[in-house]
């Protein structure tokens, strides 16, 4: 019999707050965390406006912060959102073994270093030929080791296990905006089957620099909405024009349930269901039928033995383009059925902007917070219903309503398609 794996930690930093209440309590008040981009001159850019972590500092979240300062962005808000989700836990205080702790995370790249690229191309061109002898003479005279280091997505896997002594396994995946969700399947799975007792898990992403805003722009696929940043991210709404892009990181401990019990943690919920599937159709597109959106969110509730009239709430992938809100309604006609308008469905990312790869952890504990109170998160700027999203989308303001399971999914770019299904400890 595979073993029942418990949340007995959160934590997250992110454009609305640094730490999981206040977070929660922004997303209850249907606040946004959009304005205008500081952290690079966008000024020049179709879209100026981002939702960013605003005064937040990594020194009191470890040790030696003047060396943290120095580590990639990404880096650093996993090492504060570990840091609460572990003490929220006590894990270190139960007497576990290192081996049996791991840390499974969804993390994307880090600081991308384009002045150096640039300087060591010039450097090297003649006329219109590359000099390699030169460019690579400059590159040892311009890199700097740790900050090339840095750009690499497994970097906050290790850092999260060293500030924890976490010797069990140690894995990062970056499936795009699923990155973070998959982490906690995966995560749970390695608990189901007995290879860890405990494992730290979730996602940390940052693309707030001129190489990401440049990529989504070229797909069309952030809003323009520069005059309005609040009401820029509009799931669901006939007048959506692109995502918002956010950053910050969220992660969870995932416990195994016995163990959890035993020491007398505080559990804020079980993961019950696990769904995975890919869309094998384009890179650039999701299937328009949402055929792997529907795969995934039924193998969700098969994994977790309920039937869809069990679950109470959907966090949607909610991105607020085009295509993927219409095709998300789609899939959760289909999973639904003839109560697909009875389900509340809502995106929380319309308040703080899609944080690729760290956005399906932050709103898997969204859902957890939604089934410890019993209120279900807005979609805000939800104004222009849209013949081809019909569906109950919390509009504009949060609603107290039961919620014992909640459906979390998480949608990546290229076809990957996680759900994650949440419920009260029974």
């Amino acid at each position: 019999m595979r073993k029942r794996v418990v949340v007995t930690g959160v934590g997250c930093i992110n454009p609305l707050g640094h730490d999981v209440e206040t977070v929660w309590k922004a997303l209850k008040e249907g606040r946004s965390g959009v304005g205008y981009t500081t952290i690079f001159d966008a000024s020049r850019f179709p879209t100026r406006i981002s939702a960013e972590v605003r005064d937040w500092d990594v020194g009191p979240s470890v040790d030696a912060p003047d060396l943290w300062r120095q580590r990639g962005r990404h880096s650093r808000f996993a090492a504060g959102a570990a840091r609460q989700a572990v003490d929220a836990s006590g894990i270190l205080d139960s007497g576990i073994a290192p081996i049996d702790l791991g840390v499974y995370l969804g993390c994307g790249e880090g600081n991308q270093d384009f002045t150096s690229f640039t300087r060591m191309m010039t450097a090297a061109m003649e006329g219109d030929q590359l000099d390699l002898a030169r460019f690579t003479q400059a590159g040892l005279q311009i890199l700097e080791p740790m900050t090339e280091l840095e750009q690499e997505p497994n970097m906050p896997a290790g850092y999260v296990a060293s500030m924890f002594n976490a010797q069990g396994p140690n894995l990062n995946c970056l499936t795009a905006c699923a990155a973070s969700s998959q982490a906690i399947g995966e995560a749970t799975e390695i608990i189901r089957r007995g290879d860890a007792i405990a494992m730290i898990s979730g996602g940390a992403h940052s693309m707030i620099h001129p190489f990401g805003v440049t990529g989504f722009s070229l797909l069309t696929a952030l809003s323009t909405r520069n005059d309005e940043p609040t009401r820029a991210s509009r799931p669901f709404d006939r007048m959506r024009d692109g995502f918002v892009l956010g950053e910050g990181a969220a992660m969870v401990v995932l416990e195994e349930l016995e163990h959890a019990k035993r020491r007398g943690a505080h559990i804020y919920g079980e993961v019950v269901g696990y769904g995975t599937t890919a869309d094998a159709y384009r890179i650039t597109d999701i299937h328009p039928q949402g055929r792997g959106a529907i795969a995934c969110m039924q193998m969700a509730i098969r994994d977790a033995a309920l039937n869809p009239a069990d679950i109470h709430y959907v966090n949607a992938h909610g991105t607020s383009t085009s295509v993927n809100d219409r095709v998300e309604t789609v899939a959760c006609r289909a999973v639904f059925g003839e109560d697909a308008m009875k389900v509340p469905v809502s995106s929380t990312k319309s308040m703080m902007g899609h944080l690729i790869a760290a956005a399906g952890v932050t709103e898997m504990i969204v859902c957890l917070m939604a089934i410890r109170d019993n209120v279900l998160p807005p979609t805000i700027n939800y104004e222009f219903p849209d013949p081809e999203c019909d569906l109950d989308y919390v509009p504009n303001q949060a609603r107290e309503a039961r919620c014992d399971y909640a459906l979390n999914n998480s949608f990546g770019f290229g076809g990957q398609n996680i759900s994650l299904v949440v419920g009260r400890l029974r």
